[in-house]
Formats: C-alpha cells, structure tokens, sequence
C-alpha cells in the first residue's frame, strides 16, 4: 500500500515535471511551422539549396537571417524622415487598389495601435463563449462600429484567441454588458493561452490536484521513501 502510493506520488511528480517541457516543445513546434511558411517558398523560389550544398536548413538559416535584418533596416528607415516618406508614398499607392486597400489598411491600422500601446488595446476581458456559462479570455481592439452599436447597443470587437496558439481565434462584436474585467496582464493571459493554463501559480496545481483526489508529492517524502 505505502508502495503504491509512492508510485502514484512519484507519477504525479513527473507529470508535473515534463508537462511545461511538452508544452515548450509544441509552442516551439508551431512557431517554428509559422516561420518556415514565410523562408520556405524564398528558399525554393531563389533555389538557394544549390548554393549550400543541397543542405535546406543552411538555406532556411540565411534565408531567416536575411529576412530578420532586412525587416531590421526597414525598421530603421521607418524612424528616419526619408522612411517616412516612402512609406507615406507606399501607403497611398496600396489604396488606390480596391481589394487591397481594404486588407492593408485594416493591418496597417492593427500594428499601428499595437506599436502605440493604447489602452484600450491592452485590456483584457471575459466573454460567455462559446455558450452561456462558460468563459473565455478575450482581448478588447476597438469599440464595435457604429452601425453595430445601434443593434447591440455600446460594444467591443473582442479578439478571442485559441489554445496554444494563440495567433489563430475568432472575432467578436460583444456588447460591453457581456463583457468581464478582469485583474490580468496581457503577458500573463497570452502565457496562459500558449500553456494551455498549466502556467499558473502553485493554488492553481493545488486546487487540479484537489478536484482529482490526488495527493500532490512532498519533497522530504520523496526523499524518505527514496532507497538508500
């Protein structure tokens, strides 16, 4: 008996050990599949692989590199008056393109807000989704539009993002009835996400641990029981 509860102790132990280390490897996974879906079509449209030896993760590694400082230079010509010239000029010459325009503007509108930090692009909040009842974290990017609120009364544009990945979700246009503050960075929610909620503090294990009837291991327990 005292064996078996060392087992199921020392199992407990272990799950609580490697589970942020699985966690790491699928955040990692997909970040890294997010990434090769921008260096793999250079590599194969520039054939960059026959310079490296048919070797494709060198050609993947410079092809990262030169995207990383290229987007570094344009960063710094951004701040400077002839940057912002030439993107002014870039701006104006993607709306005059119909489709386009909509698209570029839309983002170019969301990076801004996100460069400039305003509040109301920092706060986080609760909605009842995906049924009443249950909760999810939602980002708040704007008030809803106008002829929105003349049906929904005041509202949001909620972003609610999916777990792990959190680049991927839904939008929401949610009356700010149905919104909840809550007393929570944006850092901690969006490390909450990606961790699938395992990123809490240690009540959170202890109350997982109390709902499944499972006694958490000791330090000095395991070190007793371990054999000499």
């Amino acid at each position: 008996m005292v064996r078996t509860k060392t087992i199921r102790r020392s199992f407990i132990a272990g799950v609580f050990f490697v589970a942020p280390l699985i966690v790491t490897i699928v955040a990692l996974r997909l970040l890294i599949g997010w990434a090769s879906g921008f260096v793999n079509p250079i590599v194969e449209a520039t054939a960059l692989s026959q310079y490296t030896a048919n070797i494709t993760l060198v050609a993947q590694a410079i092809t990262a590199i030169t995207l990383v400082l290229v987007v570094t230079i344009l960063g710094y010509l951004a701040q400077r008056s002839i940057g912002q010239w030439l993107f002014a000029w870039f701006d104006r010459a993607f709306g005059l393109v119909p489709v386009v325009s909509v698209i570029y503007t839309s983002v170019r509108q969301m990076t801004h807000a996100l460069r400039n930090r305003e509040n109301r692009y920092e706060n986080v909040v609760l909605v009842e989704y995906p049924r009443d009842g249950v909760y999810s974290i939602g980002f708040v990017t704007a008030e809803s539009p106008e002829s929105v609120q003349t049906v929904a009364g005041e509202a949001f544009n909620v972003f609610v993002p999916t777990s792990p990945n959190v680049t991927g979700g839904r939008l929401l246009l949610v009356p700010k009835t149905d919104t909840y503050d809550v007393d929570i960075s944006v850092r901690r929610a969006i490390r909450l996400l990606m961790t699938t909620g395992m990123a809490e503090d240690q009540t959170g294990i202890e109350r997982l641990a109390e709902a499944t009837d499972v006694d958490l291991p000791d330090v000095d327990d395991l070190e007793a029981d371990r054999p000499d």
